[in-house]
């Protein structure tokens, strides 16, 4: 347990920056599985739209530090992939 005052303040800080990083990783993991849903559906226009909403969720979480640069990059390139398949 802390027991200086800064270290109080510092535990203090973590719990709300991790409560955000909580909601923001929520939010991407919910983008994420709308654009999973549209492909096994199998609609093409339906997945890019998805796709097209996830990404710029996916870069500002990288941004903000909840997930890494290079994993967001390789999440979006996988799912467009994905989804340009489709077509196929």
């Amino acid at each position: 347990m802390a027991n200086t005052t800064s270290a109080k303040k510092a535990t203090r800080k973590i719990a709300r920056r991790t409560a955000v990083n909580k909601a923001r990783r929520s939010r991407v993991r919910s983008f994420i599985r709308k654009v999973e849903e549209a492909i096994a559906s199998g609609d093409q226009a339906v997945a890019a739209a998805a796709l097209k909403a996830a990404q710029p969720e996916l870069m500002r979480a990288a941004t903000k530090g909840v997930l890494h640069a290079n994993t967001a990059s390789r999440k979006v390139s996988r799912l467009a992939q994905r989804v340009k398949s489709l077509s196929a």
